[in-house]
């Protein structure tokens, strides 16, 4: 493919949320050219919903199709085959069992169909787009309600033999922990080190410090964001809230770098808003329990990609992966 013709390729990114899902059209570039959205849960159909995808999407490849062509669709989901196209038993999703989601919407846009998690599909965002250009092996972690991961290993995401590799949220950082709300795990990173986690967390030390800032909040009220304005008071409490959480990424971060040896581990997520709060505890922890031959070799980053729109430019990459 000449650079004249490549410079014409457009892809479809696609990330399937519970409440929304979001779409655009990205060029090589990273650059998004239209771009739009749809609310997933009011189709209880998967075919009503791939309806209502094309009948939004169809226009935005009309109008740019006079000097584009469409390469494919790339689309992030949660519990998402790469192997097979499917969707298989997400629990926040209107549609159950296995849904043969790829060759539904080859079907109807007549362009081929890939899919993964949304956090692979970040990485491979990261990798084409962002802080991770030019690098072969890296770690992407996503710290948001959850805590997801994507692995680049030698320029390669690791999908494993099914598919679901690189679950690293529900990797155990504290043996009979906390219980993880939803899988019922106990002592997960996602369990601490999500907002989620970070939240729980701080309910439990404001109710031991009553100075702290965080108990002029309801209940409700206490979240990550929370915790950070009273963290940039000068809260302690709140800092600790952070230094803890920090301390678990950074334990758990050590045993990724152990085993994977990436050039760097690149944070994303509404979480890593916490800035110097949450990255400074987590490089000390992480560094601190690294074997002495790792040690200093990790770059540890925040991501350069826009939080609204990375996730359609990390499903618009699995067009162009291994291209």
């Amino acid at each position: 493919m000449s650079l004249i013709d490549l410079s014409k390729q457009i892809a479809i990114g696609i990330d399937i949320g519970g409440t929304n899902t979001k779409f655009g059209l990205v060029n090589h570039r990273g650059e998004i050219l239209a771009k739009g959205s749809i609310k997933t849960e009011e189709y209880k159909e998967v075919e009503d919903f791939i309806d209502a995808l094309y009948t939004n999407i169809k226009p935005l490849i009309d109008e740019a199709s006079h000097n584009t062509t469409l390469d494919g669709i790339g689309v992030g989901a949660p519990n998402a085959n790469y192997f097979k196209g499917t969707i298989e038993l997400a629990p926040n999703l209107p549609w159950k069992g296995v849904v043969p989601f790829a060759e539904l919407m080859k079907e109807k846009f007549g362009v081929p169909c890939k899919m993964t998690n949304d956090a692979n599909a970040a990485a491979l965002g990261e990798m084409m787009f962002g802080a991770a250009r030019g690098m072969k092996d890296f770690i992407m972690i996503t710290l948001g309600t959850g805590v997801g991961s994507g692995i680049i290993s030698g320029g390669n995401l690791i999908y494993g033999h099914d598919g679901f590799a690189g679950e690293l949220g529900h990797t155990i950082v504290k043996p009979g922990g906390r219980k993880h709300w939803s899988t019922g795990s106990e002592g997960s990173l996602e369990a601490y080190a999500s907002a989620t986690g970070i939240a729980i967390t701080a309910k439990k030390f404001r109710a031991e410090f009553p100075d702290s800032m965080l108990n002029q909040y309801p209940e409700e009220s206490i979240n990550s964001k929370t915790v950070f304005e009273c963290a940039e008071k000068g809260d302690p409490t709140a800092i600790e809230v952070f230094r803890y959480t920090g301390q678990k990424l950074g334990e758990a971060l050590a045993n990724f770098v152990m085993f994977s040896s990436p050039e760097a581990i690149l944070l994303f997520g509404g979480v890593i808003k916490a800035g110097d709060f949450l990255l400074k505890p987590a490089k000390l922890h992480m560094e601190r329990n690294l074997l002495p031959i790792f040690r200093s070799k990790v770059k540890l980053v925040f991501s350069e990609l826009d939080e609204a729109d990375a996730a359609i430019l990390g499903a618009s990459a699995l067009v162009w992966e291994n291209k």
